[in-house]
């Protein structure tokens, strides 16, 4: 498969899971992701009758659906009766997939407040465990997902935005069930880079790479080649390292991670 057939984008919310789906096919769009939380997705709809047909539609026309939770759950949720409906609605996500035989659902490490932070990773660890076993026997698929840097004055930072944050996770992750979806965008933000992301994290269990622009100093999404990144060499040096699976494109409107999918192609091929 070519670059361009590599290329998805992330949906998000913007559509219905079949309008997505329809709009996949009539732009030659291969992989998409979606949102399932809210309406039009909102996520205890989408049982076999709805599924089925998604489903359906996805296999004849070629297109793979992947599913993307919400970052705003915290996955680290320590508290009472929250970190039940924390669980709950990670199983849910997977339970959706399976009906969807969506490819993947891309996960979150949480976040935490400042002075808790070895309590919201283990608590973390123990849910992505968890949930990871649960992927594992009903056949999904979960990615997690390096988050972005907060500046540090602020209350509220995500876990897994450093390299030895996601080795704490992915050196216990051990399940066949879990990979990690690497937005490089978010690297940008840390002293490290996307480079060192690359050198130090697993990447034989790179399955998904997203792709927007960023300028360095804080948590945007910008259109490719209007910030610092340098993708001609990103995308070399991750093919480099054997991986064959998607990029999606995750910036903008739909038209933009289109006019994005082939500026990326024309101008950044490896």
């Amino acid at each position: 498969m070519n670059l361009r057939d590599r290329i998805g984008v992330d949906v998000g919310r913007k559509l219905s899971v079949e309008d997505a789906v329809q709009w996949a096919i009539e732009n030659d769009v291969t992989y998409i992701d979606c949102q399932i939380d809210l309406e039009p997705n909102a996520l205890e709809t989408f049982d076999d009758a709805r599924c089925g047909p998604i489903r359906e539609r996805c296999l004849e026309n070629g297109k793979h659906l992947g599913l993307h939770t919400l970052s705003a759950v915290n996955i680290a949720e320590v508290s009472p009766f929250v970190r039940d409906a924390v669980d709950d609605y990670l199983k849910a996500y997977v339970d959706a997939s399976v009906r969807l035989n969506a490819g993947w659902i891309v996960v979150h490490a949480g976040y935490h407040f400042t002075t808790d932070v070895q309590r919201r990773m283990d608590a973390g660890l123990e849910r992505l465990k968890q949930i990871s076993g649960y992927a594992e026997e009903r056949g999904a698929k979960i990615l997690l997902e390096n988050l972005n840097w907060e500046p540090e004055h602020a209350e509220v930072h995500y876990l897994a935005h450093t390299v030895k944050e996601c080795l704490f996770y992915f050196n216990e992750l051990n399940s066949p069930a879990l990979a990690w979806s690497f937005t490089v965008n978010h690297a940008t933000l840390v002293p490290e880079g996307i480079n060192g992301f690359l050198d130090k994290m697993p990447v034989d269990r790179l399955e998904e790479v997203r792709l927007a622009d960023n300028h360095g100093e804080f948590e945007l999404h910008m259109f490719p080649g209007e910030g610092i990144i340098d993708f001609k060499d990103m995308f070399r040096r991750i093919e480099a390292t054997g991986f064959t699976g998607h990029y999606m494109n995750a910036f903008g409107s739909l038209d933009d991670m289109l006019r994005g999918r082939d500026y990326l192609t024309k101008n950044c091929s490896p």
